[in-house]
């Protein structure tokens, strides 16, 4: 039996993206090489509501995300359920590296891709200004949070071939990354594919078809 095949995107290192996921549809994000990082961000259409830790935190009681729970958004709503999780680690604390990170925790002077300069650049093209992003759910980063509260951020646990399939509760408008930030994707920067399904029938059919084919 032949694999139904599935277009992917890349996405480059340091750079994002931005774009429309309809209800039902779900998205795949893949780690190319492995140990690399990829902040999300998700809007409603009107960009009046988003993806928000805080209530998602709240509501799975956990801030250790991973197949079955749900994201939701600033209003309590339901926004993404991750329905397949081949790593089993993300973070949903830290916000998007920016250029005053670098310079305030880094001290780096001079021009240095981020995640913050990505999103807003991509959103923009559908009204989002940059004040309203909001802290992203970190696709692949690995932190350790110590008895102290101390936050570690070590390398990711993500394999080459690595992926987060996440599930549209809602439509949105959805920002995509390949994280720039040294420290959080060991030292390297890799690119980040992902891919759409259009519903959810399509992504189980293509599942089932890859497990035919493996087998």
């Amino acid at each position: 039996m032949t694999t139904l095949e599935v277009a992917t995107q890349r996405i480059q290192p340091q750079t994002g993206t931005a774009f429309r996921l309809k209800q039902g549809s779900v998205l795949r994000v893949i780690d190319v090489e492995g140990e690399q990082v990829s902040d999300l961000v998700a809007f409603a259409p009107d960009g009046e509501e988003w993806l928000s830790s805080r209530p998602s935190i709240d509501h799975n009681g956990t801030s250790a995300f991973t197949k079955g729970h749900t994201l939701y958004s600033n209003r309590s709503n339901p926004m993404l359920t991750i329905v397949a999780d081949t790593v089993g680690r993300h973070d949903f604390l830290f916000a998007p590296c920016s250029p005053e990170m670098f310079r305030k925790l880094y001290g780096f002077e001079g021009d240095h891709p981020s995640c913050f300069d990505n999103l807003a650049r991509n959103l923009a093209a559908f009204s989002i200004a940059p004040d309203r992003i909001p802290t992203t759910f970190n696709i692949f980063m690995n932190c350790e949070l110590a008895p102290s509260g101390e936050i570690k951020v070590l390398p990711p646990l993500s394999t080459a071939g690595s992926y987060l399939d996440l599930r549209a509760e809602v439509d949105l408008i959805v920002g995509l990354t390949a994280c720039s930030a040294e420290q959080s994707n060991n030292g390297r920067f890799k690119p980040i594919d992902y891919a759409a399904f259009g519903t959810i029938e399509e992504y189980e059919g293509w599942r089932r078809s890859t497990a035919i084919e493996k087998a």
